[in-house]
């Protein structure tokens, strides 16, 4: 227990720092997350029209997904420098993959008989993908969305490697000077931020299947 009441102790002393280190992070990982899944799921609706392309944009993704994280932001501080703009970048990267294949895969899942029976009503291609297939392969995607912020609140920890602070500012200052309370002050907001971030779009997505089933 001794332990434990100065490790608050520590931590209340350091509060404002956190707090300013947890805002940076927090709008650095939701930045990703946005950016990557505006710019991925269009390409995963494209690509579900063309089989054959689908494979080769999804492979590349795939490619890109497993260079390490330190090695993606040492390939880009020659052309963005030090600070976000390196670790937004990766992060989208690192986005892509999940919510290419997702948003594919769920809208390839979904019944012909649906949108046969949407086309039978006359419904256009647009009006198909709005009404028909992105609520139905919406479970699929949100379920990208979800497992890509867990792991982006995390890779925005190696961003304080390259200037773009957040806390992993106090993970490698605490990891330097082997300091388990400094390493834990900067651990647990990103677990309590990776929880907040994925129960947050849990809630999204049944507030889009409530509109979505309601109109």
């Amino acid at each position: 227990m001794e332990g434990v009441s100065e490790f608050f102790k520590y931590f209340w002393e350091i509060r404002e720092m956190v707090w300013t280190l947890t805002v940076r992070h927090s709008w650095i990982a939701l930045a990703g997350v946005v950016i990557g899944t505006l710019t991925a799921v269009p390409i995963g609706i494209a690509i579900s029209r063309k089989p054959q392309a689908s494979a080769v944009v999804i492979d590349l993704a795939g490619m890109l997904y497993t260079i390490p994280s330190l090695a993606l932001l040492g390939f880009l501080l020659p052309f963005m420098g030090l600070g976000w703009m390196p670790t937004i970048t990766a992060l989208v990267i690192y986005s892509w993959l999940p919510v290419l294949r997702n948003t594919c895969t769920g809208i390839l899942g979904v019944d012909p008989a649906a949108k046969e029976a949407a086309k039978g009503m006359g419904s256009t291609s647009f009006q198909l993908l709005m009404n028909v297939e992105l609520p139905l392969a919406l479970p699929v995607i949100m379920a990208a969305i979800r497992t890509v912020a867990v792991l982006t609140v995390g890779i925005t920890v190696m961003g304080a490697l390259v200037g773009a602070r957040g806390l992993g500012e106090l993970i490698f200052q605490g990891i330097s000077m082997m300091n388990n309370k400094t390493i834990l002050a900067g651990t647990i907001p990103v677990s309590i931020m990776a929880l907040t971030f994925d129960q947050l779009l849990g809630l999204v997505e049944r507030k889009l299947k409530v509109s979505t089933s309601s109109a």
